[in-house]
C-alpha cells in the first residue's frame, strides 16, 4: 500500500494539470511548449476564431502607412466615410512616416508585403466593440490576413513581434496576451531586428537625423540649424536651387521643400541633382529670412568617398511628378492633420503645401505688374494678379519670350488662364512662381 500511495499522487497531480490546462480560453503557453517555439512558426498555431464575442469584419487596404498603421476600406455601417485608419494592437514598430527610426523601413515593407499578398484581409477589435486610440482618429484592432483560400488566418499583430520588427505596446494585456509574450521573446532569443546587436542595413548612421519631408514641414522650428538627411524627387531647378518634394501615403497630399546647393557642387553633384530624379539629400535647416521659409543648405558630395552617409545621393532616375491640381478655397482655407508621435498637428494647407508643384485651373487676370527696370536682374519678371470664385492669388513668374519678344502685360491682363507652379512664399503672403512659359496656358 505504501508503494502505490506516491503513484497515486502523481496521477492526482497530473488530472490537476491538465484540468487547469483546458479551463481557459486561452492558455498560456508550458516551458516546454515556449522552447519548441523558439523554432518554430508560432503565428500559425494562434486560430482565428469566427466565433468569439469580438467584432469583425473583412477589409481592403486604402492606404499603406507604416509597420504598425494602415488605412482600410470598411463599410459604412463601421465609419461614414468607408475608411478605418486601423493601429495594430500590441505592437510599437519603429517610426518610417516622420523622425526615420533603424528597422523602420524593414518593418513598413514587412507589413506592406503581407498584406499585397493577402487573398482575404479581416479586422478584429479586442473586445465587442471598436476602440479608438489615444489620438482619437485611428481603431486599435488586429489584423487577420491569409493569401489562399485554402490557408488559415494568420495575425500580422503577431508575426511582426515574432519576427522581431516591433516593441511590445500593452502586448500583454489583451485578449492574445500570451501569445504575445511569447512572440517577443521568441523574437528577443533569436535577436531579430529591433533585438540584435546588428546594424540595419536600410538605415544611414550618419550624424544627420533622418526625417520624411512631411516631418520638416510640420515641425520646421525643430530642425532649425540641424543637419537633416530626407528623400524625395526633384520637380524644379533653377538659380543654384532645386525643389523636392515627396509623396505622404496618411495624408494623401505631398511635401516639399527648396534646397540651395549654391556653388559648392560640381561634376557628378550636380548630375545628382536634376529634374526627376529621386535622391537623398542632406543639409542643414535654416530659414531664408529674404524668402520667409525654411530651406536645405549646405550639401555636399565626395567623389572619392562615396558612400559617406553625409553625401547627397543619387536613389532613381525618370520620375515623374504630377502637379496636384487644388481649387484656390482650399488653398486659403482648408487644413491638413497628421499624427505625429501619437499627437494630432494640423497646419493651413497652403503651408503644407509650400515647395510642391500644383495646377490651378480657371483662374482670371486682374493685374500684371511687370518688373521693367533694365539694370534689375528680374527684369522683365511678372507679377500676376489672379482671382476665381471670390478667391485671390498671387502668380509670379520669369522673364517669357515669345517669337524672341520679351512677354508683357499684354499677354495675360484680362485673360483666363491656367497654371502650374511651386507654392512659395513672398513678404509672408503665398504665391505660385512659375518657371516655364509652357506652364501657363491662356484662353
Amino acid at each position: 500500500m505504501n508503494r502505490l500511495l506516491p503513484l497515486f499522487l502523481i496521477l492526482i497531480v497530473l488530472l490537476f494539470s491538465c484540468a487547469t490546462k483546458s479551463a481557459g480560453e486561452e492558455p498560456t503557453l508550458s516551458n516546454e511548449e515556449e522552447r519548441v517555439a523558439i523554432d518554430e512558426d508560432l503565428t500559425g498555431k494562434l486560430k482565428f476564431n469566427e466565433s468569439s464575442e469580438t467584432v469583425k469584419t473583412k477589409v481592403t487596404v486604402k492606404s499603406y502607412i507604416d509597420g504598425d498603421t494602415t488605412h482600410f476600406f470598411v463599410p459604412t455601417s463601421i465609419s461614414e466615410d468607408g475608411v478605418l485608419k486601423a493601429r495594430y494592437i500590441a505592437i510599437n514598430t519603429p517610426e518610417s512616416t516622420g523622425k526615420i527610426e533603424e528597422w523602420g523601413k524593414r518593418a513598413s515593407e514587412f507589413t506592406k508585403a503581407k498584406l499585397q499578398s493577402a487573398e482575404s484581409i479581416i479586422i478584429e477589435s479586442d473586445n465587442g466593440t471598436w476602440n479608438l486610440d489615444s489620438t482619437g482618429s485611428r481603431y486599435l484592432v488586429w489584423i487577420w490576413y491569409r493569401t489562399s483560400e485554402t490557408e488559415d488566418y494568420r495575425c500580422l499583430n503577431l508575426e511582426i513581434l515574432e519576427e522581431g520588427l516591433a516593441l511590445p505596446s500593452s502586448s500583454a494585456n489583451n485578449r492574445y496576451g500570451s501569445w504575445c509574450q511569447n512572440a517577443i521573446q521568441k523574437a528577443k532569443d533569436k535577436g531579430l531586428h529591433v533585438w540584435s546587436k546588428e546594424k540595419d542595413p536600410d538605415f544611414f548612421y550618419g550624424d544627420a537625423l533622418e526625417v520624411t519631408l512631411k516631418e520638416l514641414r510640420f515641425n520646421p522650428s525643430v530642425y532649425d540649424g540641424k543637419k537633416v538627411a530626407f528623400e524625395g524627387v526633384i520637380t524644379r531647378n533653377y538659380n543654384n536651387s532645386v525643389y523636392i518634394e515627396s509623396y505622404d501615403e496618411e495624408t494623401e497630399s505631398s511635401y516639399g521643400i527648396s534646397v540651395y546647393y549654391g556653388y559648392s557642387l560640381s561634376g557628378s553633384g550636380l548630375e545628382i541633382l536634376q529634374v526627376g530624379n529621386r535622391v537623398r539629400i542632406v543639409g542643414t535647416m535654416q530659414y531664408y529670412a529674404a524668402g520667409g521659409v525654411y530651406q536645405i543648405s549646405g550639401l555636399k558630395y565626395r567623389e572619392m568617398k562615396k558612400d559617406d552617409p553625409g553625401n547627397i545621393r543619387l536613389l532613381e532616375k525618370g520620375v515623374s511628378v504630377e502637379p496636384r491640381v487644388i481649387e484656390m478655397e482650399e488653398l486659403n482655407r482648408r487644413e491638413v492633420e497628421v499624427i505625429v508621435e501619437d499627437e494630432v498637428k494640423s497646419l493651413p494647407y497652403r503651408e503644407a503645401l509650400l515647395g510642391t508643384v500644383v495646377k490651378i485651373d480657371g483662374i482670371h487676370v486682374d493685374d500684371v505688374y511687370v518688373t521693367t527696370k533694365e539694370d534689375s536682374s528680374s527684369f522683365g519678371a511678372m507679377t500676376l494678379t489672379c482671382s476665381k470664385d471670390g478667391e485671390a492669388i498671387t502668380i509670379r513668374t520669369l522673364p517669357f519670350y515669345e517669337g524672341g519678344e520679351l512677354m508683357t502685360e499684354r499677354d495675360f491682363l484680362g485673360f483666363v488662364i491656367d497654371v502650374i507652379g511651386v507654392v512659395d512664399t513672398y513678404e509672408g503672403s503665398v504665391q505660385i512662381r512659375v518657371f516655364n512659359i509652357d506652364d501657363i496656358t491662356v484662353y
